[in-house]
């Protein structure tokens, strides 16, 4: 069996093992790493050898660290991080490059049909009729976005929405609330197999699709990490937002995961507390502690107009994975459009947290 997993902003691990009588047998640390002293690398494939194969990743990290010399240092991996590689092996997890990547960018679109393509796409890849896909939003119109479930009532002020001339829509994905405006915020979302993030916890997975847009905001010189759950940070703050869903494939059978983020590049905010309920703690953690500001991290920081920024991000994600070009189908935006009518563009829908 063969596990590979990428540290957060560390290196990559690799690990080869057998299973015999429910226990890890020959199993084989390698990767990019850097580790100090060499025998620490044979105390970490003895550690792991005879271990219960439904150890979880924390089980197995613990009996690392028993295992390892006191002098032992480690750069770009952790023990978490090994155990994670060996509980993705167990579970036949694929990897980044074990795809044909798509990518999907095309003209400003409405909120609601946004929302209903993310839903359609990730149904498609779960069912193989797609390739996993990264598509990048352009938005058609101002909107509020409001996690799956969010209260309406205590996310937004509507005064302000109807004042802005702001529609609400709600997605299929949990987390917080998001204001955009055409222009100010770049939105991608990911479709993939359920089997890329085999091993990984539900916080790990989000660390591991984050991963790719960290390297290409540092390739433009921001220094930028992932922040549990679901945000990025630079030291100017809080610059992006993540949220998942989990699609059950035809059947029952194997599945796929919506990962999508929207990033703040030029946003508005004075605007967005006329229009969202939002306290002085949370807004802050967005960037800016006053409301006569803007929330401008990523214009601020790399001085790139919006859509080199979008450019090198794609251009950044097709170097490490590869990515061909593509399109919504007819088909595919025959039924988000149908979604649209019958739910994501439905008061029942958008008020079913009221």
């Amino acid at each position: 069996m063969h596990g590979e997993y990428k540290v957060p902003g560390g290196k990559l691990v690799v690990v080869d093992l057998d299973v015999e009588g429910g226990e890890l047998r020959r199993t084989r640390v390698a990767g990019d790493f850097f580790l100090e002293p060499d025998e620490a690398l044979d105390a970490i494939n003895g550690a792991l050898d005879g271990s219960p194969a439904d150890t979880d990743a924390a089980g197995l990290a613990a009996r690392i660290d028993a295992a390892l010399p006191e002098d032992t240092v480690m750069y770009g991996l952790t023990s978490e991080g090994i155990g994670i590689a060996v509980r993705r092996a167990l579970a036949h997890a694929t990897d980044w490059t074990d795809y044909d990547w798509q990518l999907v960018h095309e003209g400003p679109q409405p909120p609601a049909l946004h929302m209903a393509l993310d839903e359609v796409l990730t149904q498609e890849v779960a069912a193989g009729r797609r390739p996993p896909t990264l598509r990048v939003w352009e938005w058609g119109a101002p909107s509020v976005i409001i996690g799956s479930f969010q209260s309406l009532a205590n996310e937004v002020d509507p005064e302000g929405a109807a004042r802005h001339g702001i529609d609400v829509v709600r997605r299929i994905s949990g987390g917080g609330a998001m204001f955009v405006e055409p222009g100010n915020t770049i939105t991608y979302s990911l479709s993939v197999p359920d089997a890329l993030v085999q091993g990984l916890s539900f916080q790990d997975s989000y660390a591991y699709l984050d991963d790719w847009v960290l390297g290409a905001l540092a390739d433009m010189g921001i220094k930028a990490w992932y922040q549990p759950l679901n945000d990025i940070a630079t030291d100017a703050g809080k610059i992006a937002g993540a949220a998942q869903k989990r699609v059950v494939g035809p059947g029952g059978g194997p599945g796929a995961v919506l990962h999508h983020v929207t990033m703040s590049y030029d946003i508005d905010a004075d605007k967005m507390l006329e229009v969202l309920r939002i306290g002085k703690e949370k807004l802050s953690d967005k960037g800016t502690r006053s409301a006569k500001k803007r929330v401008d991290p990523l214009r601020r920081q790399t001085g790139l107009p919006r859509e080199t920024v979008i450019d090198r991000m794609i251009d950044s994600f097709r170097s490490r994975y590869g990515l061909a070009r593509g399109e919504v189908t007819d088909a595919e935006l025959a039924r988000a459009q149908d979604l649209v009518r019958t739910k994501f563009g439905t008061a029942e829908w958008t008020a079913r947290v009221p």
